[in-house]
């Protein structure tokens, strides 16, 4: 569930991972786009009226911050991993039951594009996500 959005349909943690490592990849700028960035601005300023100390000081300020956050949601990353394998390991031996009615003991998970795969001691593989029933 979206703590956000209550009503929202719970996704799967893999799933949501794959999700936001996708859109913080996106959204972030690395280390060097930003130097580059910096460099070019500096050669291409004009002499008459130069960057200011202040806005240097703000542009590093701002670096700081994009390699802070770069860092975080490396963290962040590394933790939601640790929890998605948590929760497969806790699965094995449980049975499940899938909403079509397809119930066996959980033999092994798998985590692969995102999503948990679960094979059940005869052989069948499950999708764990909506609607599955732990037991």
């Amino acid at each position: 569930m979206d703590p956000l959005n209550p009503t929202a349909p719970a996704q799967p943690l893999a799933v949501a991972n794959e999700a936001s490592v996708a859109a913080a990849k996106q959204q972030t700028l690395d280390y060097d786009a930003f130097l580059r960035l910096l460099v070019e601005q500096m050669k291409n300023q004009d002499p008459l009226e130069p960057t200011s100390d202040t806005e240097y000081v703000a542009q590093l300020a701002t670096f700081s911050n994009v390699e802070q956050n770069i860092i975080t949601n490396d963290r962040l990353m590394s933790l939601i991993t640790a929890t998605t394998l948590t929760d497969a390991q806790a699965l094995i031996g449980h049975t499940v039951t899938t909403s079509t009615g397809e119930s066996g003991v959980v033999a092994s998970v798998k985590i692969a594009s995102g999503e948990m795969m679960a094979t059940l001691a005869d052989g069948s593989v499950v999708s764990v996500g909506d609607g599955i029933t732990v037991s």
